[in-house]
């Protein structure tokens, strides 16, 4: 009995170190690769930052174009060493010089199914340290169909579908919509226009998708802002910069600034029972008894 007590104490501590009435859990994610999802992770976050915003960017990504290296950080090390107790989080966790923190996560989600009752308590712990000061948590979720944290988030926590204006994109965006309605009944969806010519194209865009969604699933899908063509957001993720921090006067640069004032505008989840990261954890460990592929390092 008294052990009992004891992690039902853990688990509401863990509860309340975790939650901040102020603190938004917001995973961006694309149908596909190549959409730039992981470009406006790392130019939502800079735009943050520098609003003031303590930013903490959870990279699900095990590829080379992760958050990691787009910002020349070099990541050596995954939550999965953390977790096994091979490193400490304070040797995992990269640091921008332009205010945002990244942790590299692929690897320990991926290993759920595997871990031991003792490593899944550490694991949220290292989670619960990790976005303890944090205002914004930003999720640059896998691509549609690998597991990841995006796949436990709660369906009513902001959801910012990156999508352009090639007809596979469209597609696949409406696809993974209609998945996500009709397999998690997410009802919610905010959408990004990237990679546009204008403000005109962008909501044209927006527009033909969101009526398809609309009409034939009754989902709620809301314009969010859009991301011009811009040879200067080019230019910066050359120099693994971001466009504020090398351009901040470039049209994507003031594009990033809206979408993050936008993000902000959307209603914040404050109970205990429903959204922020707490939720996510607990979704993650309940999740984490099916069956995925491991992927060691």
């Amino acid at each position: 009995m008294l052990l009992d007590e004891r992690m039902m104490d853990q688990a509401e501590g863990l509860r309340r170190m975790l939650m901040r009435a102020s603190t938004r859990v917001i995973t961006v994610a694309a149908a596909q690769a190549g959409l730039g999802s992981t470009s406006v992770v790392v130019n939502l976050a800079s735009a943050l930052a520098r609003s003031g915003k303590d930013v903490l960017v959870l990279d699900e990504h095990l590829s080379h174009d992760n958050v990691g290296n787009a910002l020349a950080l070099k990541p050596r090390y995954d939550l999965l060493h953390a977790v096994r107790g091979e490193k400490t989080l304070r040797e995992i966790m990269l640091c921008s010089a332009h205010g945002m923190r990244v942790l590299s996560m692929a690897h320990a989600m991926r290993s759920l199914p595997q871990l031991a009752a003792v490593e899944r308590e550490r694991l949220q712990e290292f989670l619960a340290e990790a976005a303890r000061d944090a205002d914004i948590v930003l999720v640059d979720a896998a691509a549609a169909g690998q597991h990841g944290i995006s796949a436990s988030l709660a369906t009513d926590q902001p959801l910012l579908l990156v999508l352009n204006a090639t007809a596979s994109a469209i597609t696949e965006s409406y696809a993974l919509i209609k998945r996500m309605a009709l397999q998690d009944g997410r009802q919610n969806f905010e959408i990004v226009v990237n990679k546009a010519r204008d403000a005109r194209e962008a909501r044209v865009i927006f527009g033909n998708m969101a009526a398809v969604a609309r009409r034939h699933l009754r989902v709620r899908v809301d314009y969010l802002g859009y991301i011009p063509i811009d040879e200067k957001l080019k230019r910066a993720t050359q120099l693994c910069r971001t466009v504020i921090e090398a351009f901040p006067t470039a049209p994507s640069a003031l594009a990033f600034g809206e979408l993050g004032s936008n993000l902000m505008l959307l209603p914040a989840i404050g109970s205990e029972e429903a959204g922020g990261l707490p939720d996510v954890i607990r979704r993650l460990m309940r999740r984490a008894r099916a069956p995925v592929m491991v992927q060691t390092i």
